[in-house]
């Protein structure tokens, strides 16, 4: 068992925190940054986020009143400070395990969890929503905070937010996480706007001392609160002359500080809870601080799985036998291997480089290969202004990510009929990020929209044949490729490429009692499943559908004319998903048959291993053998 530091096992909830001197909270850092590394050492998770706002964290819970203050934490796994600090200490080496607390914030787990944030961006949009609540309802000392960081404010959506808190006139204060990172490094021309203004001394000495001034001024008598406003503004205007970003969008800037000192966070935070209106906190942080192998290689400790403390050695599983590829790396090397025969190929990704396996593509290959930063719209619509030039655009974004772009995807990709190509990665269940990262409604959104291709590969080998399709001239249309976490199955992956004939699928084995359709890599469940059943006298027969549009109707009247039993394998939603464009072309044609879908429920999935998640969901090789049995049993009790 992990035992907390001395201190830190006394803190059962943020009162006992309030309750201990300032000289006594650099201990609670060195004891929560300690118990951080010990558990996330052993039983994995994210890492370097939480570990660079310690201090932060412990300055909020010992300065604001949580939960009646609401606390947003934008990019959830920055939060496990906060976790710990809430009554869920002794709990915490269960993050991200099946049934155990979630990697995120969670408002269902915790009073204290304001808002669910697993990705990016949200949090000044629901802080400010709920500080304008308060307003209303006329709780004046209830404070709304934002902590934005890890990457967050590159998002349009953060700025959207500010441009409305600026002139929305309640109490809202953003916290800027300035760490200069994401999961990757940030990118773009505000990363060096925020080193620019951090290292612009003279600006912040004569700032700092303006807001000091002011603060001092006499307000009545001959000197109104209306002339200090003026001479507030006067001097701003002519300090700045609009050259501070937030200044201009009307929110009060303060900063930059230094994100480690905890006594110069207290007295800071103390100090801006009482002032009023809409303003900024600029902190400047270290990911991974405290750990100084995760300060160096800030991408590697992103989140590194299991680790030893010590020595900084991650573990990692061997194997006897050669294991196969994921499938982020097989599509890394095969975008590289297109590019060099094809020079209208590019890869476009949101912030993802490392995690989609583009990176490959941005060290060989730079001129074309662009990381935008947090901006799925931005990815896509660039993506389609790159189409209108002829270009073959590999936009590579996670499942549950490309949910932020859908109306660019329907706007400016489908109605156009461009030929962007969409990779859609971590479809299905990822396993421990939980619901705010599972790829399980890509097929339902992508399917209902005209002028679609949508395909998801079996197997490694057929991702290779459905990137060389889609960047064919003749592939005129948007082309959607789905593909899981990880997971390959192929350990000579590297086939020869060949081009697949788009909205055909394939017969992989003959039978006669039932048929199996499969969409993606739950194919191989289902093969597995049919082994087993092979040694229970029932003879399945596997159809890989490959496309689920335009979806392949000469097979699927192969398979009503043959087949009275049908069961049908996803990892999407069973709503609207494969299983139902097979149910719907039976309808249409007139067939009768039995049809279970298996795949995502019409529920919430938690998180938990990808193979506890299938389990649970009913979709692995052991429930399709089952569905299987079942059908069989049924078919005998009725002739008997």
């Amino acid at each position: 068992m992990i035992e907390p530091g001395a201190l830190l096992k006394q803190l059962n909830g943020p009162a006992d925190l309030k309750r201990l001197g300032k000289e006594d909270l650099h201990k609670v850092c060195d004891e929560l940054r300690q118990y951080i590394i010990d558990v996330v050492s052993v039983h994995g998770g994210h890492f370097g986020a939480s570990l660079g706002v310690v201090e932060l964290t412990v300055a909020l819970h010992y300065i604001y009143n949580a939960p009646y203050d609401q606390l947003v934490w934008d990019v959830g796994h920055q939060a496990y400070g906060h976790k710990i600090l809430t009554g869920r200490r002794d709990e915490f080496p269960t993050n991200r395990k099946y049934g155990g607390l979630s990697g995120f914030p969670k408002r269902s787990e915790s009073p204290y969890d304001a808002f669910g944030v697993g990705h990016s961006s949200t949090s000044i949009s629901a802080a400010l929503g709920m500080a304008l609540a308060a307003k209303h309802k006329g709780e004046h000392d209830r404070k709304s905070v934002a902590v934005i960081g890890d990457g967050a404010m590159t998002a349009g959506m953060a700025f959207e937010a500010m441009n409305h808190a600026g002139v929305a006139d309640c109490d809202l204060l953003v916290i800027l996480n300035d760490n200069n990172m994401s999961i990757d490094p940030n990118v773009g021309s505000l990363r060096e706007y925020l080193t620019d203004i951090t290292t612009s001394h003279t600006y912040n000495k004569i700032k700092d001392d303006i807001w000091k001034t002011l603060g001092k001024l006499p307000v009545g008598g001959n000197f109104s609160r209306e002339m200090a406003s003026k001479l507030e503004h006067s001097i701003k205007g002519f300090v700045t002359k609009s050259s501070n970003l937030f200044e201009s969008m009307k929110l009060r800037y303060f900063g930059p500080i230094d994100g480690h000192n905890i006594s110069k966070l207290v007295d800071t935070l103390a100090d801006l809870r009482d002032i009023p209106g809409p303003k900024l906190l600029h902190i400047i942080t270290t990911k991974g601080k405290g750990y100084a192998l995760a300060e160096k290689d800030q991408t590697k400790w992103h989140a590194p799985g299991l680790f030893d403390k010590v020595t900084g050695e991650i573990y990692k599983k061997t194997f006897e036998t050669p294991q196969p590829p994921k499938y982020q790396d097989v599509f890394g090397k095969t975008i590289i291997e297109l590019a060099k025969n094809n020079e209208k190929i590019f890869g476009i990704t949101p912030a993802m480089p490392s995690g989609s396996s583009l990176k490959l593509m941005m060290e060989e290959m730079p001129d074309r290969a662009i990381d935008v930063g947090i901006c799925e719209q931005h990815a896509v619509t660039l993506s389609a202004g790159m189409a209108t030039m002829g270009l073959k655009v590999f936009c590579n974004i996670y499942s549950s990510f490309m949910q932020r772009a859908y109306d660019q995807v329907v706007h400016d990709v489908a109605i156009q009929k461009l030929p962007v190509i969409f990779c859609l990665d971590r479809a299905g269940l990822v396993g421990d990020d939980g619901p705010t990262h599972h790829g399980v409604y890509d097929i339902a959104y992508m399917r209902c929209i005209p002028n679609m291709i949508i395909s998801s590969p079996m197997n490694e080998s057929e991702l290779r044949n459905l990137m060389y399709t889609a960047q064919l001239d003749s592939t005129n249309l948007p082309f959607v490729i789905r593909y899981p976490r990880g997971e390959g199955v192929m350990p000579e992956w590297k086939t020869e490429m060949t081009p697949v004939v788009i909205g055909k699928g394939r017969r992989l084995k003959e039978g006669k009692d039932i048929a199996i359709l499969s969409f993606g890599h739950p194919g191989n469940f289902a093969a597995t499943a049919i082994r087993n059943l092979r040694t229970e006298g029932i003879h399945p027969a596997h159809y890989d559908m490959r496309f689920v549009k335009p979806i392949d109707e000469e097979l699927l009247h192969e398979v009503f004319s043959t087949y009275s039993k049908i069961i049908t394998v996803e990892d999407g939603t069973v709503m609207g998903g494969c299983g139902s464009a097979v149910l719907e072309f039976m309808a249409q044609h007139h067939y009768h048959a039995e049809v279970t879908i298996l795949g995502i429920p019409d529920r919430i999935v938690e998180h938990g291993s990808q193979k506890e998640l299938h389990r649970e969901c009913h979709y692995d090789a052991q429930a399709i053998a089952e569905t299987a049995i079942a059908m069989m049993k049924d078919a005998v009790n009725v002739i008997q």
